[in-house]
């Protein structure tokens, strides 16, 4: 492992998620800042740069730092769907390296559950040539990558559904997680189809939500209480908008963010003690195990089998329930990073990965379209 660390996650929490007609995107984001910084030992005052991406506003930097009476010395509002975040750790290291700032809010907030028109998904313009045909987006496009991956692997039904299921056993074991009921393998394939072969228990959940992360320089992150949680790596990539024009539906752009970040850590696949993967589909999941390089390409079905991913399996994934069945606000990449940084604190209770040193962090945007990857260590 590479010695070299500039910057760290320093503070991390999630708002109020599930059905919450009771706050806008705006609150959500602000108690969930409000509860980061105090996770942190910093105040407001401490921010001197801000990172946000979402729909609903049409510059969402202004607005949201307007209203927490933020005004910063450097933003940045990069948006390519639930990875943006991921990609906004790894642009607020390379800031704090460039000496810009040392201190980065950054957060995200949707209503998608109360509010369903602020959706922070948007058909793009290009779709016009594939929405006329039948095309459900974005469920359509994953349909066709997880059929395009049974038929040349013979990846089955079966093994989609064991993310699901492994999946909703570490819900089962977070109190915030929005899904309270255990399904069996049977229970995902009998569901209803959605986009076949995907089935309803195969999709995310669709919540309201929030989420914070506070990114520090190693100056300020050495004076706070809470050990820092260091950015070791990170990379990010995108291969395409619409799914028509993915290179190949097998194959996401993780294989280039996931090798930067790799590369960066000066670690490999075998180190990793826990995964926080995006999960809009089961078959997200699959495609970025193979693209990261932890299974060969065809071989995440068998990869998942058997409950590997689960609470005592030998490859932790997703613990605090994922985008199956923890939360999932319309872009989830920021609660991968919470769940990542508390995993190698060491504060998750019942589902406490043992002796977490190494996490890795991967989020997905668009339709399989963009990707951003990061590494974690803890002390």
């Amino acid at each position: 492992m590479k010695s070299d660390r500039i910057a760290a996650i320093v503070g991390v929490a999630e708002s109020d998620i599930g059905k919450i007609p009771g706050k806008n995107v705006l609150q959500l984001q602000a108690q969930a800042a409000k509860s980061a910084l105090e996770d942190a030992g910093l105040t407001k005052n401490d921010i001197d740069a801000v990172f946000t991406a979402g729909n609903w506003a049409w510059a969402p930097n202004l607005m949201l730092a307007e209203y927490l009476g933020i005004q910063p010395k450097f933003t940045d509002s990069t948006n390519i769907g639930g990875s943006s975040f991921e990609a906004h750790v790894g642009h607020a290291a390379a800031g704090i390296e460039a000496g810009l700032f040392e201190v980065a809010l950054i957060t995200y907030g949707s209503t998608n559950r109360t509010n369903p028109s602020n959706s922070t998904f948007k058909s793009p313009l290009t779709a016009q040539y594939e929405l006329p045909y039948g095309l459900p987006t974005p469920v359509g496009a994953y349909a066709l990558a997880a059929m395009r991956h049974m038929h040349q692997y013979g990846t089955t039904s079966e093994q989609l559904a064991e993310i699901a299921v492994a999946t909703r056993k570490w819900a089962l074991l977070n109190e915030k997680a929005y899904m309270k009921e255990p399904i069996e393998i049977e229970d995902v394939l009998n569901s209803r189809k959605i986009a076949d072969p995907l089935r309803l228990l195969d999709c995310c959940l669709v919540t309201d939500g929030g989420g914070a992360v506070i990114v520090a320089s190693k100056n300020v992150a050495s004076k706070l209480n809470k050990k820092p949680v260091w950015i070791l790596g990170h990379g990010e990539s995108h291969s395409h908008n619409t799914i028509a024009n993915m290179p190949d539906l097998t194959v996401t752009s993780a294989r280039e963010s996931g090798k930067r970040a790799f590369e960066m850590a000066g670690i490999t696949q075998d180190e990793i003690d826990v995964a926080e993967i995006y999960d809009s589909f089961t078959i997200t999941v699959l495609l970025t195990l193979e693209s990261l390089g932890f299974c060969k390409p065809g071989e995440g079905g068998a990869f998942v089998s058997g409950q590997r991913t689960a609470p005592g399996g030998d490859f932790p994934m997703n613990t605090n329930g994922g985008g199956l069945s923890y939360c999932h606000p319309g872009m989830y990449g920021i609660f991968l990073l919470i769940e990542a940084t508390r995993q190698l604190r060491g504060e998750c209770s019942s589902r406490q990965v043992e002796n977490a040193k190494l996490a890795l962090v991967h989020g997905t945007g668009g339709v399989l379209s963009s990707t951003s990857t990061v590494i974690l260590g803890g002390d």
